[in-house]
């Protein structure tokens, strides 16, 4: 498979809904394995089909130590989102060169199809958590800078302009 090129912050794809995904198929298979391929290039702990300009409600999640343990979400929804909050640095290739601490949520429950088509529901927790939601945000148009306050917001794509 490949890495692919992941579209340049403000495209408007990045602020586009996706689809939902009807089925797992071999294309579906396929563009998760190409998200993976770019994931790890970047790297990265997730990172959502829309980010590569496929609108497809498709995320990827991968926070392991060792690599290589990607969780394959499709059409993915929270259920539960826990009262205890976390704060991390997140970013996004989309917008290289700048981050910000964004506080989510600690653990959320997602219900999601699988590789296989099943549907699933987990518990993600930490740093699992903040990537599915991260990922979650760009299926629905949002970026993670949608979490900062309108002038730590612009503050933050003011600086992004400066690098670019």
């Amino acid at each position: 498979m490949t890495a692919r090129r992941c579209l340049p912050w403000p495209d408007k794809r990045l602020r586009t809904a996706a689809e939902p995904v009807e089925a797992i198929t071999d294309e579906i298979r396929a563009i998760w394995q190409d998200m993976i391929d770019t994931m790890e290039a970047m790297p990265g702990v997730g990172l959502a089909a829309p980010q590569i300009g496929v609108m497809l409600q498709l995320a990827v999640v991968d926070t392991s130590r060792e690599r290589g343990r990607a969780i394959r979400l499709a059409n993915p929804e929270i259920l539960h989102r826990s009262v205890e909050l976390r704060e991390h640095e997140e970013a996004s290739p989309n917008l290289p060169g700048v981050s910000a601490k964004i506080i989510r949520p600690r653990a959320v429950t997602v219900r999601y199809m699988d590789e296989t088509g099943a549907t699933t529901e987990r518990d993600f927790v930490a740093l699992d958590a903040t990537s599915v939601q991260h990922q979650i945000d760009h299926l629905q148009g949002r970026m993670y800078f949608d979490n900062l306050s309108k002038v730590k917001c612009d503050m933050l794509l003011r600086k992004a302009r400066k690098l670019g």
